[in-house]
């Protein structure tokens, strides 16, 4: 974006922006950087300058079709669900939002063409949450997609918390699979914020080591022990919450160590789209399978999962980095297509977008 500044003692914005956008489904080739006009916010809208844009896999799966099949609904849309920013606008009839506020957002892109994936985006007021002073525009674009599906991940249990707070999982048991992904890592973070004892299945030392820096008090290698076993061991009246990365893989396993009334929360379809779950094991402890899709859990969850993800934040309990479990993984703006790639090679790590200087 050519410099924004004061002029005549009022602000101002350029007439354009960069903005990386696709106009067809495909692979990443689709993605190209073009300027495009500033937006302005409609009614309970507001406009944020993007900083940092978050990338998951449901960013790359949209853009290949998985959301709109062969066709789609705008002629073109800028990518990217989760961001970072200030807002330098505010719409009609929006109340708790100021220019200069800085947030982080959620489903940006979500029925709507304008992603986080640009320089200045429009959301609707709701999407956009305050991100504490002390919290970085890094972490702020590392939560959305990973944090808020954790949080309902969390939150389904027949007999648990509808809520996250300090103390709401004492005396539970969590298992996240895949832990030192991002899902994984947010969901280990929130957990132990909240007061349970978390155990994660990893594949190798190295994400163990990750695991662990996010919180995990116990990891499990799967491919070099019982892991049923070793759980059981650690939890031997099972684990309450199993927070599930890929169901056709880890079906059994969960059977063998979810507590009775326990539930496995299911937020991918890692490893295949079909499962095969056994009855009598899960029948014997009363289990529940939970699927989980952010995007129609309803305003209800959403705004639960904002408002408790910002307490943690809050409370310091989310921290990105290496030292905190999740690496960082940067790309300048015009190579969103190789932070697209990235992501769906399961580079390990956040991947992230620098979209312009703070």
């Amino acid at each position: 974006m050519a410099g924004s500044g004061v002029r005549d003692g009022r602000a101002w914005l350029p007439e354009s922006m960069r903005s990386i956008v696709y106009s067809q489904p495909g692979d990443s080739s689709v993605l190209s950087l073009v300027e495009r006009e500033v937006p302005e916010p409609g009614e309970g809208e507001v406009r944020v300058r993007v900083v940092v844009s978050g990338v998951n896999p449901t960013d790359w799966k949209a853009r290949q079709g998985g959301t709109y099949g062969d066709g789609l609904p705008f002629p073109e849309i800028t990518p990217n669900q989760d961001g970072a920013g200030v807002i330098d606008a505010v719409g009609p009839g929006v109340e708790g939002h100021s220019v200069g506020d800085r947030v982080w957002l959620y489903m940006a892109a979500a029925s709507r063409p304008t992603g986080t994936a640009q320089e200045l985006t429009v959301v609707p007021a709701a999407r956009a949450v305050p991100l504490p002073e002390s919290v970085s525009f890094d972490v702020g674009a590392s939560l959305g997609v990973p944090a808020m599906t954790a949080h309902r991940a969390l939150t389904v249990h027949e007999d648990g918390p509808a809520r996250l707070s300090p103390g709401a999982l004492d005396g539970r048991t969590v298992l996240v699979a895949g832990g030192a992904g991002a899902v994984g890592h947010a969901a280990i973070q929130l957990a132990r914020w909240a007061g349970a004892t978390v155990i994660s299945t990893i594949s190798s030392d190295a994400k163990a080591a990750l695991a662990t820096a996010a919180g995990a008090h116990h990891t499990v290698n799967y491919r070099e022990e019982d892991a049923a076993e070793r759980i059981r061991a650690i939890a031997p009246d099972g684990v309450d919450f199993v927070v599930e990365v890929s169901i056709p893989a880890n079906a059994e396993l969960d059977a063998a160590v979810l507590a009775n009334h326990g539930v496995v929360s299911m937020y991918a379809n890692n490893g295949g789209d079909t499962a095969s779950i056994e009855v009598r094991p899960n029948m014997s402890i009363n289990a529940r399978y939970q699927f989980l899709l952010l995007y129609t859990i309803g305003d209800a969850a959403l705004t639960a999962a904002a408002e408790d993800v910002t307490a943690a934040l809050r409370d310091g309990a989310l921290p990105v980095g290496e030292d905190a479990g999740l690496p960082l993984v940067r790309f300048p703006l015009e190579e969103t297509a190789a932070a697209h790639d990235a992501v769906e090679g399961d580079t390990v790590g956040k991947v992230l977008v620098d979209v312009q200087s703070a």
